[in-house]
């Protein structure tokens, strides 16, 4: 889910925290007993918890327990979509992927009681370091967003190398059928964001997408909202320092992972609609082209994307279900954030873009 609110300094016009009187205050002192009797010493006074950056996904805590940091992190309030949102299964990746994968942080600790906090929740790793945004950082060079382009489909390129049964995720998810369930589960989504009355329009792209939809292929390990502004970097040199977001990742065709993150590429001659996503800054001068991702990508897997179209066009569909989802939050009271109302239009307007990647009238 689109979101800016993870353990980091964010390198945008989001702040790092939200201010005391602002945050969604959990019950701390349930929290510190619970961790206690698991070996953990949770700081309730001279570093009391405080919430990440608003964002539109999971809530998340600075946390201080053993006298490190830590995140603590747990779903956000209101109705959540089938499949989203879940803690178990980003913490039993994040238990053991660092194994081969360092950019993932570890998970320490997994509950699943409601009674500690009303959801399930836990701690992981907090890494330290830098977040682009909706824009760069103003005194960004070309040639360092060229560099974290690059960076960004390099690092998926090397996570979907990483042989599942390494690192016991093995027997994550259901890999066959994956595209033909994946298909239908959001479409099921997009029936249940816009109260089981989608756009007529969203009806005739589940139809392109069935009948465009290629074999089971290749099996990976996916992270599944594969973005800019879920990778941390060090400023220093803008090299990649953590991956995060694992609530949604299974086993399937990697080039849907790829579909993702370019369903947030923004390039300049897009429609207006990609530029109001506000999502990744990579419409600014510098960074590489959508063309440039997927033959970087192609050349550091060596896989085939000459049927790429049908990924392209699921992966804009994807999201354009994943704002209405946002704004039926809103509607049923789920948050108050006045930027949801806004985002009913937003997936309207991205089914039409995803329409012409289908009928080949975009890229």
């Amino acid at each position: 889910m689109p979101c800016i609110d993870r353990g980091r300094r964010i390198v945008s016009d989001i702040p790092l925290l939200r201010a005391g009187d602002e945050q969604m205050n959990q019950d701390w002192r349930a929290l510190a007993r619970h961790l206690a009797a698991r070996g953990f010493d949770l700081d309730l006074s001279e570093n009391p918890p405080r919430q990440f950056a608003k964002g539109y996904g999971n809530l998340n805590f600075l946390v201080h327990a053993n006298g490190a940091p830590m995140v603590l992190r747990r779903p956000p309030l209101g109705p959540i979509p089938p499949g989203a949102n879940d803690m178990a299964r980003e913490s039993r990746i994040l238990t053991t992927l660092w194994q081969s994968f360092p950019l993932a942080p570890r998970c320490h600790l997994f509950c699943d009681d409601p009674a500690v906090l009303g959801a399930p929740f836990f701690l992981m790793d907090y890494r330290a370091g830098a977040v682009i945004g909706a824009s760069s950082p103003p005194d960004l060079k070309a040639a360092d967003k060229q560099r974290i382009g690059h960076a960004l489909v390099g690092v998926l390129a090397r996570f979907h190398a990483v042989d599942p049964a390494a690192v016991g995720l093995d027997t994550l998810g259901r890999p066959q059928g994956f595209l033909e369930r994946t298909v239908n589960g959001w479409m099921k989504r997009a029936h249940l964001a816009w109260d089981e009355a989608p756009p007529a329009l969203a009806s005739d792209l589940n139809a392109w997408l069935q009948s465009n939809r290629p074999g089971d292929g290749a099996v990976t390990l996916l992270h599944n909202d594969y973005k800019l502004d879920n990778l941390i970097f060090d400023p220093a040199d803008w090299e990649p320092a953590a991956v995060l977001d694992w609530d949604m990742g299974t086993r399937g065709d990697p080039l849907l992972d790829l579909a993702v993150m370019l369903s947030y590429w923004t390039e300049p001659s897009d429609p207006d609609v990609m530029h109001r996503l506000r999502q990744m800054p990579t419409g600014e001068a510098g960074y590489p082209s959508r063309s440039d991702a997927l033959a970087l990508y192609a050349a550091e897997t060596g896989r085939d994307l000459s049927d790429f179209r049908f990924y392209r066009a699921f992966g804009q569909f994807r999201l354009a279900v994943v704002f209405a989802q946002l704004h039926r939050r809103w509607r049923s009271g789920g948050t108050q954030d006045p930027a949801f109302a806004t985002f009913g239009r937003l997936a309207e307007d991205l089914l039409d873009f995803t329409w012409s990647i289908a009928r080949g009238e975009a890229h």
